[in-house]
């Protein structure tokens, strides 16, 4: 079933337009329109509007109609926009670089490997506890695999708040043709105070796509198995998923 949020196509729409708007008025507030500023300005504004979802073209021949009469929704989601706008502002991402601006929400369309984004969890092996103090690197042929931006860190350090789990979305890697296919190998690496390092390979294979995925969506993800780590002289840990 395909479900669709309306608000979500106004809110992206008159985010682009807004910024769009700074950049061709040279920004005399000094605004940043790179696009991670954009992205939070756009998450901002989309956790604070109620959604509207439709599941057929009917559906949004209705809609189409009554977005004509919704003048005051779009002035409060602008109003909303440019509250984002100045809190993102005050508060950027200290691990992104700002430099210059986003060009809007469109991505390049050149074919492209979107890997999945890889999500675990990891455990004592004799208590079935969360770990804390570990950092759980990503690694492919040796090297740690770059990320998408710098939302999204690699090696990933474990805190009690997170109780053990971890995530990492890989950058594109860019493809000749559209629907490519190819496995990409992996190694999970973990490291711990008083536990032997552990080592996860695993496999995941991807189709070349026209273009990168520009957000983060459940659908495009990679669950690995529950994985534990054991004091020196416990069980093997070095193992291998297709």
């Amino acid at each position: 079933m395909d479900v669709h949020n309306t608000v979500e196509d106004i809110v992206i729409a008159r985010v682009n337009e807004i910024f769009e708007a700074l950049d061709k008025a040279n920004n005399t507030g000094n605004f940043c329109t790179c696009n991670q500023c954009r992205m939070d300005v756009l998450c901002y504004a989309l956790n604070r509007t109620t959604p509207h979802y439709i599941v057929s073209h009917r559906g949004a021949s209705r809609t189409h109609r009554e977005n004509v009469e919704r003048q005051q929704q779009i002035a409060d989601i602008t109003a909303l926009i440019h509250d984002g706008l100045k809190r993102v502002n005050h508060n950027q991402r200290p691990n992104f670089s700002h430099a210059g601006a986003s060009g809007g929400m469109g991505f390049g369309t050149h074919p492209v490997f979107n890997i999945p984004t890889v999500i675990g969890r990891l455990l004592n092996g004799n208590n079935f506890a969360p770990l804390l103090d570990a950092k759980v690197e990503l690694l492919r042929n040796g090297e740690l695999v770059p990320m998408k931006d710098g939302n999204w860190q690699n090696p990933c350090d474990l805190v009690s708040s997170i109780e053990g789990n971890f995530s990492f979305w890989p950058d594109v890697v860019m493809s000749s043709v559209v629907d490519e296919r190819k496995d990409f190998e992996f190694c999970l690496r973990a490291f711990a105070p008083g536990f032997e390092t552990m080592n996860h390979f695993f496999k995941i294979p991807v189709a070349s796509e026209i273009q990168a995925a520009g957000s983060f969506t459940l659908d495009r993800t990679f669950k690995l198995p529950v994985l534990y780590m054991f004091p020196p002289g416990g069980e093997e840990e070095d193992n291998f998923q297709d």
